[in-house]
C-alpha cells in the first residue's frame, strides 16, 4: 500500500511537470505553489491508530470504573477508619438469611441484627459522643406521590419496624437540630437474598456509623443513620420516617445509598437540587465517582426505577446525593445477588468516600440552618454539573457557569462559521451544505446496518437478548456493523464533495491539470470531513443548552478539543495556500479530552442498559421479541456516530479502506457465529433469564353466582423471548402463547405458559378474597361503600375504575380515621392503583367509598349486560408454595431466576373484581 501511495505521488509530480513543459504560464503558477503531497496513511496505520482509539477507551473504562481500593481490616483501618472486612461480615449475615421480604420471619431476624450491632456501636462510641438507638415502629401511612412511576397510584402500609440510630456530640447543644441523614433499606424482594440491593448499603452504613461514632465528638451537626423496611414495596420507609419521625424534621441533607447490581464502584447518579452536597462531596473524596449523565436518564424515565431519594426530595423538599452500585446490573432482584459477585473493594470504594464526607460535612459551620435546604432552588442556575475525572478527580460547577460557558462556545462557534462562509463564498456555502449531508449519511446507514443486524439476530437465537452473559459483544454485533455504515455513508459525502470540490477547481482561474484538481479535491474533502464532526457536536450542544441537559459538557468537549486542535495545527488565514493531508497529531489532540472526560460513562450506560434488558418487558409479552436489540443497536450506533465521526475522515484517502471493511467483517462475523453456534450462552446460573412462577386462583367471573373459581400455574418473563426451551425442560402440562391474557391489576401477562393441571392443592376457599357492598347510594351523586376482606394477604393491590369513579376514601375497618381521604387522584390508562404492603400484624379488612363520575349511565342503572366490564379488580398475595408450583420450580432451568418487584405477585395470588353492574 506504501509503494502505490509512492507511485500516485511521483505521478502527480509528472504531471505537474509535463504541464509546465507544455504551458508557460502554467509552469510559472505551478512554481509559485507550495508542493502538494498526498495523503500517506497505510492500512497498518489506520488500524493501529483505531486499535489506540479502542485501547485507550477501554483503558479510560477500567481506570474509572474498575479499580477498587484494597479492602481494609479493622486493624488497619484504625477505629476511625473504614473496613470492607469488618462490612463484609455483615453482608454474609444478612445474606445468610435467605430472602427477607416485608412480613417475613427472616425480615425479623434482620431487624435484631442490625439493632445489636446498632445497640454494640453505641457501647463502644467515643466519651464524648451520645449515641441513641431506636426502633421506629409505624402503624400505617398512605404514600400519595404523584411522580414517575408512582403516577395513577397510592401506596399504603402498615405494620413496619426500622432502626433508627443518631449520632450526636455531647456538648455541641444545637448539632440535633441539624442533621445529615444517610438511609437505606433492610428489606429485599421475595426471590433473593439482596447481598447487593441492599445488604451491602446496610453493611456500609453500620460500619460507617461505627467510624462515625469516634470522630462525632468534632462535629457541630447530628448524624442519623435509617435503616429503613419498605423500600422494596414502593419506598414506603423512608416515607414513613419522613412523614412521622419527629427526628426527620431536623435533617438537612439526605444521603441514600441503593444498588442497582451487585458491587463495583458505588457512583453518585442523583444530587441535588442544591449543589451543596455535591460540591462538599468532590472536595473530600478519595475516589470519587458519579455522572450527571445518569442522573439524566434517571430523571428522564430512561430507567424505569424510583429510590428512596425521590420521597427525599420530592415529599421533605431535601436534597443530597443518590448513590449506587451498578455492576452486573443484570442480577438485579434474581437470586445472583448475591455475596459471590460482589467485588472485592466495593464497600471500601463506598465507605472510605462517605466517612471522608460526612466527617467533613457534619464538622462544617455553613451546613444549612432551618430550612435554608428545603428552599426551592432556581434549577436553570444552581443545579450542579458534576462528572469524575478516571475516578480519580470530580469537577463540579453550577448550571449558571455552564449556561455562560455555553453561550459562549455557541456564539464564537456560529460566528466562525458565518464568518468562514462569507469568505469562502458559494463553494464554501455548498461545500458546508454537503458536509452537513455526509453526516445525515453517516446516520442514516449506520443506524440502518445496525438495526438490520438486530432484527436478524432477533431471528436466527432462540434467546432475545443472547449478548447478556457477554455484554462486550455488542461491539461486534453493533458496532461493527454501524461503524461499516457510518463509513459508507461518509464515503458517499466524501464522494459527492470531491466531485464538487473537483469541478470548484476545474472553473478556478488558475490552471491546473486534472490530476491535480483531483487530489486537491480530495484534500479538502477529507477537511470538511473533520469539520462536519465540529458541525454535528455544535447542533448536540445547542439543543442541550436549550433544554438545560446536565451532560451538555459531553458535547462541549467534543465540539472545542478537536476545533482547537484543527485551528492549531491546520487552519490558515492565506487563501492561496493548498489543502494538506490531516495529520495524525490533529486526530490525536482532538479525542484525547473528549475520550478521557466522557467515553467511560458512555460506556458504562451501555452497560447497564445491557443488563436492564434482562427485566425489559414490564408487561410480559407486551413489546415485540426484536425491541430491545433495536434499542441496544441504536444506542451504539450513536454512540459510533458521535464518537467515531472525526477518525472516519481519515479513511477515505488512505489505503485501509478494505483492511478497515475486512477486519469489521471478520470480527462481526465471528461475533454472529459465536452466538449463532451457542458457543456463548445467552443466560448462565449467574445471569439469569428473569421469570416467575404463580399459582392464581380467579374468581373474576364469578362474583354474585356459584361459579367455582379457576386455578391454574402461569409462568412468565420479563425478559423479552418465547418460553419454548424452558417449557421443554419443565414439561408440567404447560401451554404457551397470547390467547388468555393474564391481568395481575398492576401489570398484564400478554405472553405466558400455563397449566391446569394438578392446581387444586395448596389453597383453600378460605383463602379467596372478599369484596362485599355495604350500601350503594343512588342520587345525583352515587356512592358506593364496600367491605374489603383479603384474608391471609397482607400484600395486595386493587384497580379502581377511573372511569366510572371519580373519587375515592380508604380505611382500616373499625378506624374512623381515613387513610387516604377524599381528593384529587390520578390515573394511568383509566385505573388508580392502590397497592398496600404490611408487616405480620398488619390489617387485613378495609373500607373503600367510591363516588361515581356525574351522569354515569351506570350511576343511573343503565349499565347494560358487560360483566367483563370491572368497577375494582383485586389481587391478593401469598408468600407460600403449592405442590404444584413446588415442582415446576423444582425444575426450572438453572439459567432461569425468580424475579421480584413492587408490582409483581408472590408465588401464591388471587384474582377476584367486583363488575360494574353489580
Amino acid at each position: 500500500m506504501r509503494k502505490r501511495n509512492k507511485r500516485s505521488s511521483e505521478e502527480l509530480k509528472t504531471d505537474e511537470a509535463g504541464s509546465s513543459s507544455s504551458n508557460a504560464e502554467e509552469a510559472s503558477g505551478a512554481a509559485a505553489m507550495p508542493r502538494l503531497r498526498s495523503a500517506n496513511r497505510s492500512s497498518f496505520v489506520m488500524l493501529t491508530i483505531f486499535a489506540l482509539i479502542m485501547y485507550a477507551s477501554w483503558s479510560v473504562y477500567h481506570y474509572q470504573f474498575e479499580v477498587l481500593p484494597v479492602p481494609l481490616s479493622a486493624e488497619k483501618a484504625g477505629k476511625r477508619g473504614f473496613s470492607e472486612i469488618e462490612a463484609m461480615k455483615h453482608v454474609k449475615e444478612l445474606t445468610d438469611l435467605g430472602p427477607h421480604s416485608v412480613g417475613s420471619d427472616a425480615l425479623d431476624v434482620a431487624l435484631e441484627y442490625v439493632l445489636l450491632t446498632a445497640e454494640n456501636i453505641k457501647n463502644t462510641s467515643h466519651g464524648d459522643v451520645d449515641v441513641e438507638v431506636e426502633m421506629f415502629y409505624v402503624k400505617d401511612g398512605a404514600n400519595l406521590m404523584n411522580g414517575g412511576l408512582f403516577v395513577g397510584k397510592t401506596l399504603i402500609y402498615a405494620d413496619l419496624n426500622h432502626i433508627i440510630l443518631r449520632i450526636t456530640p455531647k456538648y455541641e447543644p444545637e448539632a440535633k437540630e441539624n442533621s445529615i441523614l444517610v438511609s437505606s433499606h433492610i428489606d429485599t424482594v421475595f426471590s433473593t437474598g439482596g447481598a447487593g440491593d441492599c445488604s451491602s448499603c446496610v453493611s456500609v452504613m453500620l460500619e460507617l456509623a461505627r467510624g462515625v461514632s469516634q470522630w462525632a465528638h468534632s462535629f457541630k451537626s447530628s448524624v442519623i443513620f435509617l435503616f429503613n423496611t419498605g423500600e422494596e414495596e414502593g419506598l414506603n420507609g423512608a416515607h414513613s420516617f419522613i412523614t412521622q419521625h419527629p427526628w426527620s424534621e431536623t435533617v438537612r441533607v439526605a444521603i441514600d445509598l441503593e444498588a442497582m447490581g451487585v458491587g463495583g464502584k458505588a457512583n453518585i447518579f442523583q444530587a441535588g437540587p442544591h449543589p451543596w452536597a455535591i460540591e462538599k462531596f468532590a472536595l473530600v473524596a478519595k475516589y470519587p465517582s458519579g455522572h450527571v449523565m445518569a442522573q439524566d436518564l434517571f430523571s428522564s424515565g430512561v430507567i424505569k426505577s424510583a429510590t428512596d431519594f425521590q420521597v427525599y426530595t420530592e415529599v421533605a423538599g431535601l436534597s443530597g446525593l443518590d448513590f449506587a452500585f451498578s455492576d452486573n446490573s443484570a442480577v438485579y432482584h434474581t437470586k445472583n445477588d448475591k455475596v459471590e459477585l460482589l467485588r472485592p473493594g466495593s464497600l471500601q470504594h463506598l465507605g472510605e468516600n462517605m466517612l471522608a464526607f460526612l466527617v467533613y460535612a457534619a464538622s462544617s459551620s455553613d451546613l444549612a440552618k432551618g430550612n435554608a435546604f428545603r428552599a426551592p432552588e432556581d434549577t436553570n442556575q444552581n443545579s450542579a454539573i458534576y462528572f469524575d475525572i478516571l475516578g480519580k478527580y470530580m469537577i463540579v460547577y453550577r448550571q449558571q457557569f455552564a449556561n455562560m460557558l455555553n453561550n459562549s462556545v455557541i456564539l464564537q462557534s456560529l460566528l466562525i462559521w458565518l464568518l468562514s462562509l462569507v469568505m469562502g463564498g458559494y463553494t464554501a456555502i455548498v461545500s458546508f451544505s454537503l458536509s452537513c449531508l455526509s453526516v445525515i449519511l453517516t446516520w442514516v446507514l449506520s443506524l440502518s446496518f445496525s438495526i438490520l443486524v438486530a432484527f436478524v439476530l432477533s431471528n436466527i437465537t432462540w434467546a432475545a437478548v443472547p449478548y447478556i452473559t457477554s455484554p462486550w459483544l455488542v461491539i461486534g454485533l453493533f458496532g461493527f456493523p454501524s461503524f461499516l455504515g457510518a463509513f459508507a455513508g461518509q464515503h458517499l459525502g466524501f464522494l459527492l464533495l470531491q466531485k464538487y470540490l473537483s469541478n470548484a477547481y476545474a472553473q478556478g482561474k488558475r490552471a491546473l491539470s486534472p490530476s491535480i484538481q483531483v487530489n486537491l479535491a480530495s484534500l479538502e474533502a477529507e477537511r470538511w470531513l473533520f469539520k462536519s464532526g465540529t458541525i454535528q457536536w455544535l447542533v448536540i450542544l445547542v439543543l442541550a443548552h436549550y433544554y438545560k441537559v446536565g451532560c451538555s459538557y459531553v458535547p462541549l468537549v467534543w465540539l472545542v478539543t478537536p476545533a482547537f486542535s484543527y485551528g492549531l495545527l491546520e487552519a490558515t488565514l492565506s487563501p492561496i495556500r493548498l489543502p494538506k493531508p490531516l495529520k495524525t497529531a490533529t486526530l490525536l489532540i482532538a479525542l484525547s479530552v473528549p475520550l478521557v472526560v466522557s467515553i467511560g460513562s458512555i460506556i458504562r450506560i451501555i452497560g447497564v442498559l445491557i443488563g436492564t434488558a434482562v427485566r425489559f418487558d414490564r408487561n410480559p409479552g407486551g413489546a415485540p421479541e426484536w425491541l430491545v436489540n433495536v434499542i441496544v443497536s441504536i444506542v451504539v450506533a450513536a454512540a459510533v456516530c458521535l464518537t467515531l465521526v472525526y477518525l472516519l475522515s481519515y479513511i477515505h484517502l488512505s489505503g485501509a479502506k478494505r483492511s478497515v471493511i475486512l477486519v469489521s467483517f471478520v470480527l462481526f462475523g465471528l461475533s454472529l457465529a459465536s452466538i449463532w453456534s451457542g458457543l456463548i450462552p445467552s443466560y448462565t446460573e449467574d445471569t439469569a433469564r428473569a421469570v416467575n412462577v404463580v399459582h392464581v386462583v380467579d374468581t373474576m367471573a364469578g362474583y354474585g353466582n356459584s361459579k367455582d373459581p379457576i386455578s391454574y400455574v402461569s409462568l412468565f418473563s420479563s425478559t423479552p423471548g418465547n418460553l419454548d426451551r424452558e417449557i421443554e425442560q419443565i414439561k408440567e402440562g404447560f401451554e404457551c402463547g397470547r390467547e388468555k391474557v393474564v391481568d395481575f391489576v398492576t401489570f398484564s401477562v400478554n405472553y405466558g405458559c400455563l397449566t391446569y393441571e394438578e392446581t387444586e392443592m395448596g389453597w383453600s376457599d378460605l383463602d379467596i378474597p372478599k369484596i362485599e357492598v355495604k350500601s350503594d347510594r343512588k342520587t345525583n351523586e352515587r356512592v358506593t361503600k364496600l367491605s374489603i376482606d383479603t384474608k391471609d394477604s397482607t400484600r395486595w393491590s386493587i384497580a379502581i375504575n377511573t372511569n366510572e369513579i371519580a373519587d375515592f376514601g380508604f380505611r382500616v375497618s373499625g378506624d374512623p380515621e381515613e387513610l387516604v381521604p377524599m381528593s384529587n387522584k390520578s390515573s394511568v390508562g383509566g385505573w388508580h392503583v392502590i397497592q398496600f404492603s404490611g408487616g405480620k400484624n398488619a390489617p387485613t379488612k378495609f373500607d373503600l367509598i367510591l363516588q361515581w363520575v356525574e351522569n354515569s349511565t351506570h350511576a343511573s342503572g343503565n349499565a347494560g349486560n358487560d360483566v367483563q366490564k370491572y368497577l375494582i379488580k383485586l389481587r391478593t398475595d401469598i408468600d407460600r408454595l403449592t405442590p404444584k408450583a413446588e415442582r415446576v420450580l423444582m425444575k426450572l432451568p438453572s439459567w432461569c431466576s425468580l424475579f421480584g418487584k413492587s408490582t409483581s405477585p408472590h408465588k401464591l395470588a388471587f384474582l377476584t373484581g367486583l363488575p360494574i353492574d353489580f
